[in-house]
């Protein structure tokens, strides 16, 4: 058997090929900046809530090949689309065109209008961040743009304000009502840590995790779209809770200040629908204090439970779960290795998160995804990710 010759794509690594790939394309040398994406351990739909949540940044990332122009224009190339979009920055007037540059474009609009004077540049992006699977591609590729225009322009800002102005861009020009969260540790993320983030005060810890811990992301292939549609209407539908609660309870403005024992004790006020809502997201901040407690003390097993119990909301209470989520849930689950399995992210699809040892990596993703094939007939993607470093130059 003759064995072919790899291609050079195939040879090199995948920001090496990007900056060929500009040079190509742009027939110039750029600096090159990352992002990552990442998982969240537990803490879901807590964060637009102003609750706690504990999320991870992964070793996938978002990549930025950049060079400055002369003029005020931005050239855009997408490597994963194959696809080059080109607008100025003096525009005022821009919408959504849901498409892919709008995260770009949409981040160059919220710096221009906080007074961050950026210099037109030449960009090509690339991503190993699979897309539409809940690992927060959305915000890798908004943090690494953003990071990467400022500081070819010669303008520096903190990355609390970073994270801010990237989810104003989510929020306001993608029109997802995303929290913090995904942003926040884009930017903050640090290797060998999951982070447990306040997400009123935007306060935060990191919290070492074993060095024989590995993050096991399965991708159950059910893609999921949260840019509107439910995932909206779920943080409506928190707000209407508020609102209902605050007529019993003078000057409540989050479910972050509202106990469970206060919650059924004016469930009168609520439908059946919002007070499941409410208690969700009640019992999450709950279980994201009893889980970086847990993580403090090295007690995985207890973690793991409450990474079960959160599921066990997300799905019953929340409504955000899946067949395929539970049944990838539940395969992981009644695996030897594995101290506990959720789904994560914003739902609907997507993947989930399961926190194993080691040494069970190699038989964990053959079992798993052999079992959920013979269910669903889906070949799920399952990635091994350890937590990694938030944005910067990219080595």
């Amino acid at each position: 058997m003759i064995t072919p010759t790899p291609s050079l794509a195939q040879r090199l690594d995948p920001w090496t090929e990007l900056k060929i790939q500009f040079s190509n394309i742009f027939e110039a040398a750029p600096t090159l900046y990352r992002a990552p994406g990442r998982v969240n351990l537990i803490g879901e739909h807590t964060d637009y809530n102003d609750g706690f949540v504990m999320p991870a940044a992964i070793d996938l990332s978002c990549c930025i090949a950049i060079a400055p122009r002369d003029d005020r224009r931005l050239v855009v190339h997408s490597t994963n689309f194959n696809e080059t979009s080109e607008f100025s920055l003096d525009e005022r007037n821009v919408r959504a065109a849901h498409h892919w540059s709008d995260y770009v474009r949409g981040v160059a609009w919220v710096l221009e209008n906080a007074a961050y004077k950026l210099r037109g540049a030449n960009v090509a992006v690339m991503s190993n961040i699979p897309i539409g699977a809940g690992l927060s591609s959305s915000a890798a590729i908004e943090v690494a743009t953003a990071y990467a225009l400022l500081d070819i322009s010669g303008l520096q800002v903190d990355r609390k304000q970073l994270a801010k102005l990237c989810q104003k861009a989510e929020n306001e020009f993608v029109g997802a009502r995303c929290g913090i969260m995904d942003q926040f540790i884009a930017c903050h993320g640090q290797a060998g840590c999951a982070l447990v983030l306040d997400c009123r005060s935007l306060n935060y810890r990191l919290l070492p995790l074993k060095g024989d811990v590995r993050l096991l992301i399965c991708n159950t292939m059910v893609d999921h779209h949260i840019a509107s549609g439910e995932y909206n209407v779920r943080r409506s539908e928190c707000e209407q809770g508020v609102c209902q609660l605050a007529t019993a309870i003078p000057g409540l403005k989050s479910l972050r200040d509202v106990t469970l024992a206060e919650i059924d004790s004016h469930r009168d006020k609520l439908t059946d629908v919002l007070y499941r809502r409410c208690r969700h997201v009640v019992t999450e901040n709950q279980r994201v204090t009893e889980a970086a407690a847990a993580l403090q003390r090295d007690d995985l097993n207890c973690f793991g439970r409450l990474m079960a119990d959160s599921h066990r909301s997300l799905r019953d209470d929340y409504e955000v779960s899946c067949p395929e989520l539970d049944l990838m849930v539940e395969i992981a689950a009644r695996q030897e290795g594995v101290y506990g399995s959720r789904m994560t992210g914003g739902g609907f699809g997507g993947c989930t998160i399961s926190l194993v040892k080691e040494d069970a990596i190699s038989r964990l993703q053959q079992t798993i995804a052999d079992a959920y094939e013979e269910k669903t007939g889906r070949r799920p993607e399952i990635y091994v990710c350890s937590p990694a470093e938030g944005v910067g130059a990219a080595r």
